[in-house]
């Protein structure tokens, strides 16, 4: 491995060149293993699927770290190419293009969507067993469905390169609706705080909505539509992410 050569630093890992055309995804340290090898099963479920992603081969030790051996995938993400160029129109197209070639495969072994959604709730309301039960009960109402679902799908998790898209990050891979997928995405770019300290965040709300609201249009789906599932999905996030 070329220990000098970064391709990208996330929250949970970073990648490094690893031999020609591919990298090794190096977890943190203190990272669970059972996290890991979630992933990895859950890249291997969609290996052989008729969409643009990078192709995981094998789980590795290296200097006391997990990690996973996936194609490299050059380019640039998304989020960096809309943010240079504005064109805000063109990246909802894009993702929404890259959004329906994913939901349209069928998937059955990997998690189902209400059980990440039942787990999270189960945290954010650990002291309030009525509304507890209250949201666990609205969740069992929501339709079943064996579409695969990204779960993390936004346009810092797809790469572009000679307009080609791909997608990567597959910690969250589930099964359910497809509306369930895109309420997840209409929550992560329109609903996700912005940092502190952002001196343009008026600008940056704008921004995010803009996006949201185009991408919706690309998929042709109402937010009356998804209404339900952003409900349970906030309330999650809660136990998910409980510092955001």
């Amino acid at each position: 491995m070329n220990s000098e050569k970064i391709i990208g630093v996330g929250n949970t890992a970073t990648v490094y060149e690893w031999e020609e055309g591919k990298v090794l995804k190096l977890f943190c340290q203190d990272y669970p293993k059972e996290a890991v090898e979630k992933e990895f099963h859950n890249a291997m479920a969609i290996r052989d699927m008729n969409f643009t992603k990078p192709k995981a081969y094998e789980i590795i030790s290296y200097k006391e770290r997990i990690g996973i051996i996936y194609d490299n995938v050059e380019g640039e993400s998304l989020l960096d190419w809309v943010l240079k160029t504005g064109d805000v129109h063109k990246c909802a197209v894009y993702m929404a293009d890259l959004h329906k070639a994913i939901l349209k495969n069928g998937i059955n072994n990997v998690s189902n969507y209400k059980d990440f959604l039942k787990y999270y709730i189960t945290k954010a309301l650990a002291t309030d067993i009525n509304k507890r039960e209250e949201v666990l009960h609205m969740v069992d109402k929501l339709p079943d469905g064996n579409a695969l679902c990204h779960g993390d799908f936004h346009p810092d998790n797809i790469i572009l390169s000679n307009g080609r898209t791909s997608v990567i990050d597959f910690m969250n891979l589930c099964h359910g609706t497809f509306l369930y997928d895109v309420a997840r995405t209409v929550f992560l770019m329109e609903y996700t705080p912005v940092p502190a300290g952002i001196n343009n965040k008026d600008e940056i709300l704008y921004f995010k909505k803009t996006l949201t609201d185009l991408y919706l249009i690309q998929m042709n789906v109402t937010r009356e539509m998804i209404q339900d599932y952003l409900s349970v999905i906030i309330i999650a996030r809660k136990g998910e992410c409980p510092d955001e």
